[in-house]
């Protein structure tokens, strides 16, 4: 009886999913996440409206770490509840 040299297992999600997305990337190419990136940035300013955008612009800037410390840029000065710098 031949052993096989390598048994086969199932995929991980994380296998799974990264292989589908190379394969739509390949069959589809660049354009189709443009048309559907858009589409979706559409449906959120429905859903949303201008102020979402207004909002993640002003924390664009910001890291993950000055959002926990409440500060932004590295100025150590304090933020209020709407990402704004605090007087003083």
């Amino acid at each position: 009886m031949a052993v096989k040299s390598q048994e086969r297992r199932k995929l991980t999600r994380q296998e799974a999913g990264r292989i589908g997305g190379k394969k739509v990337a390949q069959e589809r190419g660049p354009e189709f996440y443009r048309r559907i990136g858009k589409k979706g940035g559409e449906k959120v300013a429905e859903q949303r409206g201008s102020e979402f955008y207004r909002e993640i612009g002003r924390k664009g800037g910001e890291s993950r770490g000055d959002r926990a410390a409440g500060t932004k840029g590295g100025s150590g000065r304090k933020l209020n509840a709407r990402g704004r710098r605090k007087p003083g």
